[in-house]
């Protein structure tokens, strides 16, 4: 909107498609107006300080068969607030420039930070969710599904799905890279919260700092252990380090060492990329899947069609 307000005739946005997608969200997105409500509000009250709250938590079923209300997610508090009250995932306050964290766990989390893409404020990820019981994994031992899970399910094309969610160019590539991280950060809390439940008092700190020769002990702090199932950790790249030395040892010296990368000219992503009018980087999911599915092929014929031979190790 600054863009469009700038009286310099530099702006290259089309004024006629911002001012159409402000009215769209004006009238249809619940979380515009929310916000257009505490700015009333705010030119009502002067110099009285005014917070936005969202509440976390809802129903299990709320947004879902019902119409979005104002008075059941949100509230508009004037003047101080005390800090023991509920949850605040996401504060306003008109007159402090102090930086607020938002909590990216929150269902408006997804909705805020991307209204062009959830232009109805749907809801993001919410922790009540569960799995569908027609697709219940015997001996499953958790019912509600993941960050990652709900990630996975949305960035899926499906027919009467918000193909916006997949078609948005480079605002799609900052959803995914966003997704990721919360993904990421979720799963090293978990590390962070559970290390006794890892058992890494097998990695105590007296082991490794001897590994390491140190004899300083006052280096040696708390420190929390990334077991080897974290991807990329430094476990995790000894562990594999360590696999292949022993498949060395087991079987010789490799015959063959093959590097396999992705080509994004590939006809089976092309084909799919040039009918949405899109480019290879506007969908990481599509090149990923295709690659992935490229991979197996080539180990196949290593391992089962013997194109080179009979082989005694693949690593």
């Amino acid at each position: 909107m600054n863009s469009v307000r700038s009286s310099d005739g530099s702006s290259s946005l089309d004024e006629d498609i911002v001012i159409g997608l402000k009215s769209m969200l004006d009238e249809h997105n619940v979380l515009v107006q929310w916000f257009r409500m505490a700015k009333e509000k705010l030119l009502q009250s002067g110099n009285m300080n005014v917070s936005l709250r969202l509440i976390r938590k809802r129903g299990p079923q709320d947004r879902t068969y019902n119409l979005p209300e104002v008075s059941e997610v949100a509230a508009l508090i004037v003047g101080d607030f005390d800090e023991a009250l509920g949850e605040r995932d996401i504060i306003i306050e008109t007159r402090s420039e102090d930086l607020q964290r938002i909590n990216e766990l929150h269902p408006s989390y997804l909705g805020l930070q991307y209204p062009l893409i959830l232009s109805y404020g749907e809801d993001g990820y919410r922790k009540e969710y569960c799995y569908s019981s027609n697709n219940a994994v015997e001996g499953r031992k958790r019912n509600k599904i993941t960050v990652r899970d709900f990630f996975a399910f949305r960035f899926h094309d499906r027919e009467n799905e918000n193909f916006l969610l997949l078609r948005s160019r480079r605002l799609t590539q900052q959803l995914i890279v966003d997704a990721y991280t919360i993904v990421d950060s979720r799963r090293l809390l978990y590390y962070r919260l559970n290390q006794n439940n890892l058992r890494c008092e097998l990695y105590n700190q007296l082991e490794d700092a001897f590994v390491r020769g140190e004899n300083d002990s006052s280096f040696n702090g708390k420190r929390v252990i990334l077991p080897a199932t974290f991807t990329g950790g430094p476990r995790y790249m000894i562990q594999n380090y360590q696999d292949a030395m022993t498949i060395c040892a087991w079987t010789g010296y490799p015959d063959l060492f093959i590097t396999f990368t992705c080509n994004p000219k590939w006809p089976e992503i092309t084909r799919y990329i040039d009918k949405l009018g899109l480019h290879p980087e506007d969908r990481p999911d599509i090149v990923c899947r295709v690659f992935k599915v490229k991979l197996d092929g080539l180990i196949k014929d290593l391992r089962a069609n013997k194109v080179f031979g009979r082989v005694r190790a693949v690593f």
